[in-house]
């Protein structure tokens, strides 16, 4: 099961608001998904963003994929900088570059 983590519209016509939703790759945009971790409303200026990023980092670790526009919301978020401090190993030291 590829699992996902995109935007399900909500919200009325023409006033779009998004949830971010981690969901199977195979279902409909707007259909089931496993769990809610924010909101995105573009059309407030600057656009709202909420994100749970202690969920989102836990599931992007699990190997969840982002689609290009969450990407790009958890980036402004602060969200895949708290991922890739996760990722790294935690002693790591500076490796010298060599002198020339």
């Amino acid at each position: 099961m590829s699992v996902k983590i995109r935007l399900a519209r909500a919200g009325r016509k023409k006033a779009p608001a998004y949830r971010v939703v981690v969901a199977d790759s195979r279902r409909a945009r707007d259909g089931r998904f496993i769990e809610i971790i924010g909101f995105y409303q573009p059309l407030f200026d600057p656009p709202k963003i909420s994100v749970d990023a202690d969920k989102a980092v836990a599931w992007l670790l699990k190997g969840a994929i982002p689609s290009e526009t969450v990407r790009s919301i958890f980036r402004k978020a602060g969200v895949l900088k708290k991922f890739h401090e996760a990722r790294a190993p935690k002693n790591r030291k500076q490796v010298d570059q060599p002198s020339a």
